[in-house]
């Protein structure tokens, strides 16, 4: 895991990641729409991803860190996060696509690997997945793929259940060892 720093966290006190002549009790950087937050960051990241030769896995806004989680064909080194570092935070810093102050990491998905598009769900069809919604409910169980824009999964107990993905708060796969090792063997994989 590589990190760095936002362009306005050398520039600001991170106590202060208001914008300019706006005063709240809380850090206006959780009032942004992770979503849009999320899209708006993927826009700028992934064609770099691409160029070097990764894939963006992930986007994913913890607290005042902006994490980006990147794989390759054979799997990623810390040299591949420094590089891709590199590359991508000059892009995020001239772009500005969030307020105040953070913090840039960039890492392998790992074995909990996140899940975000829709072609992952279909990617890892079969894989046991953690799926944690909208409306606080967590559901765990093997993925059925896509349906439209809606995540088949079948719980662990119950019935198959299908997901609106704009329900959907973050998913992650839940692997053991010895399919994590074997991730390089699916078809479709890079």
């Amino acid at each position: 895991m590589i990190e760095g720093a936002g362009r306005l966290s050398g520039a600001t006190s991170d106590l202060t990641p208001f914008p300019r002549g706006r005063s709240c009790a809380a850090p206006f950087f959780y009032a942004m729409d992770p979503v849009a937050l999320q899209q708006r960051v993927r826009t700028i990241a992934e064609p770099i991803a691409i160029a070097l030769g990764y894939e963006l896995v992930a986007v994913e806004w913890l607290g005042r860190t902006l994490r980006l989680s990147i794989d390759g064909p054979n799997g990623i080194s810390a040299d591949d996060c420094a590089r891709y570092s590199e590359h991508v935070s000059p892009a995020l810093d001239e772009a500005d696509p969030i307020v105040g102050a953070w913090h840039l990491e960039v890492s392998s998905p790992g074995i909990d690997r996140p899940l975000q598009r829709a072609a992952d769900f279909q990617r890892f069809t079969g894989y046991k997945a953690r799926l944690r919604l909208a409306d606080r409910r967590r559901v765990t169980g093997r993925l059925g793929g896509m349906v439209d824009d809606d995540i088949k999964i079948q719980p662990e107990k119950g019935e198959a259940l299908v997901v609106p993905r704009t329900s959907l708060l973050s998913a992650h796969l839940v692997l053991t060892l010895e399919e994590y090792v074997n991730l390089r063997e699916v078809p479709g994989d890079q």
